[in-house]
């Protein structure tokens, strides 16, 4: 076979491969079962370059190409859809995997080892029950002002006032919803000896990883974002400095620049929504424990502290939970990449 490029559009059960040879001219379509694609891999020779799109099921892939020996790459699907010819279908899916390809400002996305998708899914799964026990209790406060009962916002307050109310007797609430909410109860407490397992899980790897134990030295990054970046980052060198790697993660202004003007929006939002939301989380945690230390011992603050006061006074204390998020993914990828632990610094003194 003359192909060194096969460019693979992937599914659940039928696979579309285009291949081009070295000129970069297709040569070929080929419609294939899944059966037939994992045949197909053993038949291409070594030096052949296998192009996927980075989406369902293409790290396992990736990783079945990479045991043939075979190179491969995973593009990014917003950067791959802008060269669909018009309409969209699997072999002009195909095609355009391959003028893609030939783009060298297009980075790939390195293939994920199984640990990594695995600590993936446990993240994934803990969430699901974070939501669903979020969303019970919240309905379990909704159907009680229907009937008289207003519980203020805490979950431990809810459980507790929704518990008492189903205790009491004289409550005025109809015995079919007494029943119902009883098990919506039951439901809650099980959804939490679950996240709780999960926790302790996570904990545990995060201390028997170097690079997740290193990350917890930095304020604001716990047991679960240290896990969450492990699990999401194959390479940190791949991002040659902080600024990509929070640009990477979202947290970077928007622009809008034409000619002479420049023009900063909002943060982009683009990458990984979970791992943002857990850096804006031990953000506004730092923030917050730096307003305390202010005002009891103001002596004891930090550099990185003084400088989230400074901003969240001139900014406001949600643009400056963000930019606090975008700094400490800075802080991650500078930790990570020189394999240190994060030293605080003492604040900056005024300058008579």
């Amino acid at each position: 076979m003359d192909a060194t490029t096969v460019a693979v559009d992937l599914a659940k059960d039928v696979f579309q491969v285009a291949l081009a040879n070295r000129a970069g001219r297709l040569i070929d379509h080929q419609r294939l079962t899944r059966r037939q694609f994992e045949r197909f891999l053993d038949t291409v020779a070594v030096s052949t370059e296998v192009i996927m799109e980075s989406c369902g099921t293409a790290h396992y892939w990736g990783r079945r190409a990479q045991a043939r020996g075979l190179r491969v790459r995973l593009l990014p699907v917003q950067y791959v859809r802008p060269y669909v010819r018009r309409n969209k279908t699997d072999r002009l899916d195909a095609e355009a995997l391959l003028e893609a390809a030939r783009c060298g400002e297009i980075r790939p996305v390195p293939v994920k080892t199984v640990e990594q998708q695995a600590l993936q899914a446990v993240h994934r799964v803990r969430t699901q029950w974070q939501t669903a026990r979020v969303a019970r209790i919240n309905a379990m406060r909704g159907l009680l002002r229907e009937h008289g009962h207003a519980i203020p916002v805490g979950a431990r307050t809810v459980l507790r006032r929704v518990t008492a109310i189903l205790e009491d007797a004289h409550a005025e609430l109809p015995g079919m919803l007494r029943d119902t909410l009883s098990l919506v109860v039951d439901e809650v407490r099980a959804l939490e000896v679950k996240i709780a397992g999960v926790d302790r899980q996570l904990a545990t790897i995060a201390t028997a990883h170097p690079v997740a134990s290193r990350l917890q030295t930095i304020p604001g990054v716990g047991v679960l974002t240290a896990t969450a970046l492990v699990g999401a980052v194959n390479h940190i060198h791949a991002f040659r400095r902080g600024r990509e790697f929070a640009s990477w993660l979202g947290l970077t202004p928007r622009e809008s620049s034409t000619g002479g003007r420049r023009y900063l929006g909002r943060i982009s939002k683009r990458g990984d929504v979970h791992l943002r939301c857990l850096l804006a989380h031990g953000a506004r945690a730092v923030l917050r424990s730096a307003l305390r230390t202010a005002q009891r011992t103001p002596d004891r603050l930090t550099r990185l502290q003084q400088w989230a006061i400074t901003t969240a006074m001139h900014r406001g204390r949600n643009k400056a939970t963000i930019a606090l998020a975008n700094k400490l993914a800075r802080i991650v990828w500078a930790v990570w990449s020189r394999d240190e632990e994060f030293q605080a610094r003492p604040p900056l003194t005024a300058v008579a």
